[in-house]
């Protein structure tokens, strides 16, 4: 009698790999695990995720599922899903997004969106501090097709993805990138008539309380600051004051606790008015002071 033969495994459809991939998210304490696992399964098949919803019943090739298995892998050790997706997207962008640099964020979208809607006019020159990924430099960028926009950064890590992001938007013709430690190695005579940052502005401590995805992947040198995360803010307050023209704006993300310790500092540093202005939660996020 000849042996049986084997019966391989039936295919896993969608449906039951995103509901595999949610239930093992869901136990590792993932935020949102059923979109998390509908974005990773969409992403490998290269799909949108709407899409997977008319494919449910499809079912997933070898070489997809260990694809998807490899995901899930990094997601369930609490790497955020950007880094393990490669990118995010950013006021109308795709970037490239790794270990480098801190992932851009809505509240930084917005204060971009913020700066564009208070400037009085198209700004020529503009300066991004802690550039990071380049989101809001090459964001200002396209807004500001005329403008010279400057990316520093003080990791030689972040100024290369964010070189690699400028070019795969097509902005890298309109972006110069410089390694300086804020305003330490600039060219001498450089003045801006924007200067905009999302510096470090946490506490050590908040940084330790934050979620595994923040606490265990991103670049704390890029969360955290001293002086109960104010010591950056404040260098940037003080080295702007000699870097804008006059009637030029320097617009920072901070803590929503830092405004009145900005406030003062900017009046020392010169500056004629300030404005504090809220995120999407209804708490001072942004602060914007005039040369």
């Amino acid at each position: 009698m000849p042996a049986p033969v084997p019966q391989s495994a039936p295919m896993l459809s969608v449906l039951e790999v995103v509901k595999k991939t949610s239930e093992f998210f869901a136990s590792k304490g993932v935020e949102s695990p059923r979109l998390d696992a509908e974005l990773v399964v969409s992403h490998v098949l290269g799909i949108p995720r709407m899409g997977l919803y008319m494919g449910f019943e499809t079912p997933v090739a070898d070489a997809d599922l260990a694809a998807i298995r490899e995901l899930v892998r990094r997601r369930g050790k609490r790497e955020p899903l950007q880094y393990v997706l490669g990118f995010t997207e950013f006021h109308g962008l795709r970037l490239k997004t790794d270990r480098r640099a801190l992932i851009p964020r809505p509240e930084t979208e917005y204060l971009v969106e913020t700066v564009i809607g208070r400037m009085a006019a198209p700004p020529a020159r503009i300066l991004d501090l802690g550039t990071g990924s380049g989101a809001i430099a090459l964001a200002l960028a396209k807004a500001y097709p005329e403008a010279a926009v400057t990316a520093a950064d003080a990791s030689a890590g972040a100024l290369a993805l964010a070189s690699e992001n400028a070019q795969a938007t097509g902005l890298s013709g309109r972006v110069g990138f410089v390694l300086t430690d804020w305003f330490g190695q600039l060219p001498g005579p450089a003045l801006f008539d924007l200067i905009i940052s999302n510096p470090p502005y946490l506490a050590q401590a908040e940084v330790d309380a934050a979620s595994p995805e923040v606490r265990n992947h991103e670049p704390r040198a890029a969360l955290a600051s001293d002086d109960e995360g104010f010591s950056d803010i404040a260098r940037i307050i003080a080295g702007a004051a000699g870097r804008l023209v006059p009637g030029a704006v320097l617009a920072l993300e901070t803590g929503p606790g830092q405004h009145g310790r900005a406030q003062a500092e900017a009046r020392n540093s010169g500056f004629a008015r300030t404005e504090s202005c809220r995120d999407l939660a209804g708490r001072d996020r942004f602060f914007l002071a005039w040369r």
